[in-house]
């Protein structure tokens, strides 16, 4: 990929950013001198999960972004309404949303709890549309307007719905926001894509439902390509694409993924992402 610009005074709203693939990306962009917006529903300390939108916001600007942490809930409009003030406010605008904040429970449907379902729902493709909605008035303004939505490409194998049709619906949604989305805004300069991981990503989430990241990737990679994509001018950048991270930094040059490993020495025994094509592997059922 060509025409990267620096993501330097660019303003970067992230959700789900206080830990996991949000906070490596916020840090990624901060190495530049981003702003960075932590938008998320962790205010207090978890006693299972580390890492909250404060002192993820400390982690931002020790890397050189400037920081602002807002408490998110994207379930929530008056919330997400709030935290677009208040970024706009602080930074003058917004150039890049990240819709990273989701939730997943890889139940079938018997085992699915409709509280469960709703959770889902309301937060992956319904949160992932609230908060677009909300940015696009600003991001319409920027002369770098990226959204990117962590979420997979789009396939209709029945394979991908039957073990958990609750959750790859939901999933999907936010899939399908990057598909309506881009068509609708190509030709307004803003670049609405989507990225998913080639192999396991460890993140909470991955700890829940294998006990261990050993056979994952560090959330590094997921930073490294969505910087890739983000830091591209939007004019010059495809839109409405679904890319995979791997293949992504590839194509920039990376060749060598060895250090992405969360143990070096099973480098070669990582376990597939989800719903991609080559891939026919599903984790111990659990739920987060």
């Amino acid at each position: 990929m060509q025409n990267n610009e620096s993501l330097k005074g660019k303003t970067l709203f992230i959700t789900g950013a206080s830990r996991g693939i949000g906070k490596a990306i916020a840090l990624k962009a901060a190495r530049d001198g981003a702003n960075v917006v932590i938008a998320a529903k962790t205010s207090d300390p978890h006693p299972k999960l580390p890492g909250t939108i404060f002192t993820a916001a400390e982690e931002v600007e020790k890397a050189g972004g400037k920081a602002l942490a807002c408490i998110v809930d994207v379930r929530d409009e008056n919330q997400v309404r709030a935290a677009v003030k208040a970024a706009v406010d602080k930074f003058g605008g917004i150039d890049i949303l990240v819709n990273n904040a989701s939730a997943i429970s890889l139940t079938t449907t018997l085992e699915t709890e409709m509280k469960r379902y709703d959770l889902m729902h309301n937060i992956n493709g319904r949160g992932a549309f609230l908060v677009s909605k909300e940015c696009l008035p600003y991001l319409l303004k920027s002369n770098h307007a990226h959204i990117l939505n962590i979420s997979p490409p789009l396939s209709m194998k029945s394979f991908w719905f039957s073990r958990h049709v609750a959750y790859t619906i939901a999933k999907y949604g936010m899939s399908m926001c990057v598909l309506g989305m881009a068509e609708e805004f190509k030709d307004q300069n803003i670049a609405i894509n989507a990225l998913w991981p080639q192999t396991t990503v460890h993140t909470a989430a991955v700890d829940m439902l294998y006990g261990s990241g050993q056979f994952a990737r560090t959330a590094d990679i997921m930073a490294d390509a969505a910087y890739v994509i983000l830091s591209q001018i939007p004019s010059t950048c495809p839109t409405g694409q679904f890319l995979i991270d791997e293949k992504v930094l590839r194509k920039s040059g990376v060749t060598d993924f060895t250090s992405y490993a969360v143990d070096p020495s099973k480098a070669n025994l990582l376990h597939q992402g989800y719903f991609l094509e080559e891939s026919n592997e599903y984790p111990t059922r659990s739920k987060l």
